[in-house]
């Protein structure tokens, strides 16, 4: 790791199929050599507020995030200096009080919605991918993630759809579209396009081993 861990980028409107990109690369390269880190981990605590407040909050704007964090803890990982990265309960909108400790590893994946839209994140990564899923295709696959795994109902994820999630997407998702080194249609659906990522980060991400 003497040149530092290869920073592979990962981003997409939700529901696209980003995390599924992301598990299927971790798992075909060697155990203990990939790191998968959630841009959306670093929502901010807003303590401060009630749990009403913080449920009307806009999640889908770059100023939800402390991305300046994000930044401090890849450029601790190319040092190869260990980390230790926060956890969010999406069910309470607070981050947890236990941390992430986290090694540095040859390669590291960041992915998030709004992973590419600040440059001062997109400086850090050497590999950047979008996944371009159809809206009506992400919008079911929000929803049921949302009412299986986070405790929603119908009725606020709606809500929250139409007011912040769908604008905020035109207007800061999509366009950072144009930032990616490559644009995979149909996220983890499509076999080709992850073995080719897959191919390319064993090949710039693995030299040494």
């Amino acid at each position: 790791m003497a040149d530092g861990p290869l920073l592979v980028g990962i981003a997409g409107g939700s529901g696209s199929g980003k995390t599924t990109v992301a598990e299927r690369v971790a798992a075909s390269l060697p155990s203990g050599t990939v790191t998968i880190v959630e841009h959306d981990a670093y929502y901010h605590d807003r303590s401060d507020l009630s749990y009403e407040e913080r449920c009307q909050l806009n999640f889908d704007h770059p100023d939800s995030l402390e991305t300046a964090l994000l930044v401090e803890h890849l450029a601790a990982l190319r040092r190869g200096e260990a980390v230790d990265l926060p956890v969010y309960d999406f069910t309470t909108h607070r981050r947890a009080p236990a941390l992430r400790h986290v090694e540095p590893t040859p390669v590291v994946i960041v992915e998030g919605i709004l992973t590419f839209v600040e440059e001062r994140l997109r400086q850090q990564l050497e590999v950047k991918i979008y996944v371009d899923t159809d809206p009506d295709i992400r919008a079911f696959r929000r929803i049921r993630r949302d009412l299986e795994k986070r405790s929603r109902s119908f009725e606020s994820i709606r809500e929250q759809y139409y007011s912040t999630v769908r604008p905020m997407h035109l207007q800061f998702v999509e366009p950072s579209k144009r930032w990616a080194d490559l644009i995979l249609p149909e996220g983890g659906n499509n076999k080709v396009g992850i073995d080719m990522v897959i191919a390319l980060v064993l090949q710039r991400g693995l030299r040494a081993g």
